[in-house]
């Protein structure tokens, strides 16, 4: 269900970029995935009828793959597992290739759906998940985060190329950075050091003053 999906989405952003699917055969197109959990797969258990046929069509890596395959992509496809950033991962990948011409133009983003219980009675376990219901995020009554669902694909090109296509720009992306907390209170838990650096880099990297900054969006849980 996450691989049709993701399917859907994508040509979907390729129509509203006004790119044909079928010309980008062969091309130089990169695709990205931020994909996390195996909830269908693990649905599956208990009916090795069922599972034999499955099994190598539901490695996160097909995810990507599939999209390459049946759009006939020669650029990087890669799915990437990071947790609660792996869309944003993408993103930054994607853009990085872009900027290194390892593709000409990337689809990049993510899928996420809620198809078993397991990993949420986990979650709730470890007392991540808010009893509320309801992301509280940088307030005092915050008690933990929601799952969600859903799907988002953006098709990204160089600006300069963007331009003399004539393509539609809904956005401009200056820049991104990628790090990890380390060693912080909790496997799961954030360290404010990190991502103020993160903040720091990032503002370096887009060539931005932070008292230009309009809106910040975070995370759920307030990363």
């Amino acid at each position: 269900p996450q691989e049709r999906v993701l399917l859907e989405v994508s040509s979907e952003a390729l129509e509203h970029a006004g790119l044909p699917p079928e010309q980008l055969a062969g091309s130089a197109t990169g695709v990205y995935v931020g994909i996390s959990y195996n909830d269908f797969y693990e649905g599956l258990a208990g009916r090795p009828g069922k599972v034999e046929g499955s099994l190598l069509t539901n490695g996160h890596c097909v995810a990507a793959g599939r999209i390459s395959y049946l759009l006939g992509l020669h650029g990087p496809s890669i799915a990437l597992d990071t947790a609660c950033s792996s869309s944003l991962v993408a993103l930054h990948l994607a853009c990085r290739a872009l900027a290194e011409r390892e593709c000409r133009l990337a689809l990049a983003g993510g899928v996420n759906l809620l198809l078993g219980s397991r990993t949420t009675r986990s979650f709730a376990r470890m007392g991540m998940l808010s009893a509320t219901g309801r992301c509280h995020t940088f307030d005092a009554a915050a008690d933990g985060f929601v799952r969600g669902e859903g799907c988002g694909v953006v098709v990204l090109k160089r600006l300069a190329d963007a331009r003399r296509d004539g393509d539609r720009i809904l956005a401009v992306i200056r820049g991104s950075a990628v790090n990890q907390d380390g060693n912080s209170d909790g496997l799961a838990a954030p360290s404010a050091d990190a991502q103020a650096a993160l903040f720091r880099r990032t503002l370096e990297c887009a060539g931005v003053d932070p008292r230009d900054l309009g809106m910040m969006e975070a995370h759920g849980t307030g990363t």
